[in-house]
């Protein structure tokens, strides 16, 4: 057993063994499959905390010949399936975290070829019989023993993409690529090499390594496959600690829920495993980094970028180009790569499917929030977002002048000159000033009842609070909007619902540039 080579399995028994664990050992079913396979090559990109190691940690401990990891795995959900035993703790792995190797070493410079030396020194003590060079690199190393032995590896690389995103120096990088080509560009190695897992923030960047990483396949935020549901907790799994720890589901929903890929929910772990610890919902996710790196990104100000960020804000959903980003933390062209870099750090979700990005929950909306409270050309938004809570209990008292008087204010400075009659804009206008809302609501637009679609309902997640369902009307009256939503029975679609409603009336009138507003009590 070493550091690097054949380590041991104790990470993982920590890890198993906590109060909280969720068993994502299904997952190596997906990774036997690819044992000695042609696609036997993995990048997998997500965002922080999002259980990325632990995963790798989990590989290691189920290939690693280090250790006999037997009785971490027989009560979990692998130990069903037919190979289970095939490939338990049969290969040599040969695991590096290169962030805590970057961050723990003095003279960065070296790194390559301080860490090449120091797992040569375990293969040393592994083979004994085996004579490598000090001019050896690791990729020739490997290929030695394998000529030798005929054993092959499983290569295990956390933070691939950290001397990226560190912006090193050109030697360090000019360094760092050639270990990445001598490990995965050749035809001789690749025989020696029965899988590699790559795990990162960022996708292969592709101006830079690509050519060095083009034959791996790639699990992202966007697209992930067969490995959607193993990185992340999925709502079947948070529910179950929610019924465990009585925690209410559907306010866990409102706080961390919101990521979909390839049609499988997923959760934030480290903020879910925090809110069941200490029984309360909260931001613990944004606790360990910062909302600079938004403020960083959209104080480009690039075309349209401005616009597209208030209807996020607002709730909605906009459309969205993740084609052209280049991966790396310094190509930034256009809004699109922006959202796409965003969307990779997990601050947006991705529609696949429309191909569309939104702000996924409540927990990241905030630090959304946060980033534009500190930018200028934000000022009246974040005024707006400060002023909705007021714009919410006025809703709740009935008070229909200052409900008026808010959305006037908002439909102000969300609309252009140019736009300002839009009914688009007028529409994002209403779902800003109500932004306060998403804390409390999930909320549901053009929703489709038995006579129509009302314009959007407010479905309260916590308790004590009313649905809403309010109608919008343009150039028309207030009281269209509520016989509307009385004539055509919109409260019937609000499911499983019991308790007080609010119909909420709201009508633009483009030659005054005024909103009118009227509210109705009723009970569902």
């Amino acid at each position: 057993m070493g550091i690097y080579l054949n380590p041991g399995n104790e990470v993982f028994r920590r890890v198993s063994s906590a109060d909280i664990f969720v068993d994502k050992s299904g997952m190596l079913r997906v990774t036997n499959d690819m044992i000695d396979a042609d696609n036997n090559l993995v990048c997998m990109s997500r965002a922080r905390r999002f259980g990325k190691t632990v995963a790798q940690n989990m590989i290691a401990a189920y290939y690693s010949k280090g250790c006999d990891s037997r009785t971490l795995f027989d009560s979990l959900e692998i130990s069903g399936d037919p190979d289970y035993e095939k490939y338990l703790n049969k290969y040599n792995v040969i695991q590096i975290d290169l962030n805590s190797e970057y961050q723990g070493i003095e003279n960065k410079e070296n790194i390559i070829k301080v860490l090449t030396e120091d797992i040569k020194n375990e293969m040393r003590t592994q083979f004994p019989d085996i004579v490598l060079e000090s001019e050896d690199s690791l990729a020739r190393s490997i290929l030695k023993v394998f000529m030798a032995t005929g054993e092959t590896f499983v290569l295990l690389i956390d933070e691939y993409d950290v001397l990226v995103r560190e912006k090193v120096s050109q030697k360090l990088f000019d360094d760092y690529l050639s270990f990445l080509n001598g490990l995965f560009k050749s035809n001789t190695l690749r025989p020696a090499i029965s899988l590699a897992y790559l795990t990162g923030i960022l996708p292969v960047v592709r101006d830079k390594i690509q050519s060095k990483l083009n034959n791996f396949d790639e699990y992202t935020m966007m697209d992930a496959d067969g490995f959607a549901g193993f990185i992340g907790f999925t709502s079947d799994e948070v529910k179950a600690l929610c019924d465990r720890y009585g925690m209410d589901f559907e306010e866990c929903r409102g706080w961390y829920d919101g990521y979909s890929i390839n049609g499988v929910e997923l959760y934030n772990p480290e903020s879910v495993v925090k809110s069941m610890k200490k029984e309360e919902y909260g931001g613990y996710w944004s606790k360990t980094s910062s909302y600079q790196v938004i403020t960083d990104r959209i104080k480009q100000n690039f075309k349209g970028i401005k616009d597209d960020i208030i209807r996020m804000l607002a709730g909605e959903e906009i459309d969205v180009n993740v084609t052209s980003y280049l991966n790396t933390m310094d190509s930034f062209f256009t809004k699109d790569d922006v959202f796409t870099y965003l969307i990779h750090l997990g601050y947006l979700a991705y529609d696949r499917k429309n191909g569309t990005c939104r702000i996924p929950n409540r927990e990241v909306r905030q630090e959304w929030f946060n980033a534009i409270a500190v930018n200028r050309e934000y000022e009246a938004t974040d005024e707006i977002i400060k002023n909705s809570k007021e714009l919410l209990e006025a809703t709740f008292r009935g008070d229909e002048e200052e409900v008026a008087r808010a959305l006037d204010e908002s439909h102000m400075h969300v609309a252009s000159n140019r736009n300002y009659h839009n009914e688009n804009v007028f529409q994002s206008a209403i779902y800003l000033a109500y932004i306060y809302a998403l804390n409390k609501y999930v909320v549901k637009k053009e929703v489709t009842s038995r006579k129509g679609f009302a314009d959007v309902v407010y479905l309260p997640y916590v308790k004590g609070v009313p649905a809403m369902v309010i109608e919008l009307k343009h150039n028309k009256t207030v009281e269209s909007a509520l016989d509307q939503i009385k004539d055509k029975q919109y409260f019937e679609s609000l499911d499983r619902f019991s308790g007080e409603v609010l119909l909420v009336g709201i009508n633009y009138d483009e030659k005054t540039k005024v909103h009118s507003c009227r509210i109705e009590r009723w009970k569902k």
